[in-house]
């Protein structure tokens, strides 16, 4: 009887050795479960947030390459390409001018269609860049140059071909480069905009120059005559008119920097 009561005894005590064993266990196991599982959910926060900050800077990084590639893009819009084939269109007027010795009509006549063409892609070039917002640091250099080129070329074959005085290319390609070079000279205290006498200036030159192109006779040679006459009088009186724009602008600048250096001080 001693044993079995010690035999109990023992298994009880074990028993109760072993239930504060398990409920310690369970106990002490249930706040590190709950820590294990906020470490783990930290890691996973933080690794999302690691991975949201990759997904941010390439975002970012694609985001610059799609404007990179957009502005550059920008480039080939319709009104830089109608400059563009300007361009192309000089060297294949002059071509065309001289073709046959220069005096065939039917040479003359396609090479009125390509000065044709350049002239009106001149009249819609800038006017679609305003309008649709393609205005290019490309379309700023190139435009200017497109027109003076054609016209230029235009002006030498006529004069080399004996069609035109020298002296009249030499006042209109002389306007046209003294203006461009007075712009140049006084960017700094502004930009001279385009009159509407700069702008009949140029379509009567468009017209005086093109009928000179083609092989004209009788009264229509009469009449090129005085169109290209009046052609020179807006050449040099809005060449004047660009130079009194000048000098007003530049007497303006620097009475506006020296009023701005007064108050400074």
């Amino acid at each position: 009887m001693t044993g079995i009561p010690a035999s109990a005894a023992g298994g009880s005590s074990g028993a109760r050795g072993a239930a504060p064993a398990k409920g310690g266990s369970g106990a002490s196991g249930l706040p590190g479960g709950r820590a294990a599982a906020k470490g783990s959910a930290g890691a996973a926060e933080a690794a999302a947030a690691s991975q949201g900050d990759q997904d941010g800077a390439r975002s970012a990084r694609g985001g610059k390459l799609t404007a990179a590639a957009v502005n550059q893009a920008s480039v080939w819009n319709v009104a830089n390409l109608l400059t563009m084939l300007r361009l192309v269109l000089v060297p294949g007027f002059v071509a065309l001018m001289l073709a046959g010795g220069g005096y065939d009509p039917a040479w003359r006549s396609l090479a009125w269609a390509a000065f044709a063409v350049a002239m009106i892609t001149d009249l819609f070039d800038g006017h679609l860049a305003r309008t649709y917002n393609l205005v290019t640091d490309f379309g700023k250099i190139a435009d200017p140059i497109a027109d003076k080129a054609i016209m230029g070329a235009a002006l030498i074959c006529l004069s080399w071909l004996g069609d035109l005085p020298w002296w009249v290319t030499g006042v209109i390609l002389g306007r046209e480069l003294g203006v461009t070079l007075l712009r140049f000279v006084v960017i700094r205290y502004g930009v001279i905009p385009a009159s509407r006498g700069g702008k009949l200036k140029t379509l009567t030159q468009g017209v005086a120059v093109g009928m000179y192109v083609l092989a004209l006779t009788g009264w229509l040679a009469t009449l090129r005559f005085w169109v290209m006459a009046a052609a020179i009088v807006l050449t040099v009186v809005t060449g004047l008119d660009y130079v009194r724009q000048a000098v007003v602008l530049r007497r303006r600048g620097i009475a506006e920097r020296r009023a701005a250096e007064e108050t400074e001080r």
